[in-house]
């Protein structure tokens, strides 16, 4: 299977579609069978896992055509968007010390979970 998000205004994904591989034998022979299936122009082939274009697409995320990748919404004012990789990462790297923890805005900092 090959997949293909269905873009919206501001290149958001809508959807994402699966095509066999006997049809979708390019990238655009995907494309042009969902525009003939669908009536709709704006596709990109994408991946589950992030094997093309950077990450896998899904509902609400972004195709970002100048870095050919698709990419979450920022999650927090202070994340800063990773160039290679396309994600978001926090001003300070959370703490590998087996706890769990969850992002504070306000203080810009790892707080834990108790």
């Amino acid at each position: 299977m090959k997949y293909f998000a269905k873009l919206g205004l501001g290149s958001k994904v809508v959807s994402v579609h699966a095509v066999s591989n006997e049809v979708a034998t390019t990238e655009q022979v995907g494309v042009d069978f969902l525009h003939q299936l669908h009536n709709y122009p704006f596709w990109v082939q994408c991946s589950k896992k992030g094997s093309i274009r950077k990450n896998g697409a899904g509902k609400g995320m972004t195709y970002d055509e100048d870095r050919d990748a698709f990419i979450h919404k920022q999650p927090f004012n202070s994340w800063t968007l990773n160039e290679d990789t396309c994600q978001w990462e926090a001003p300070s790297a959370k703490p590998d010390d087996g706890k769990m923890y969850e992002w504070n805005e306000l203080t810009t900092s790892w707080d834990e979970i108790t």
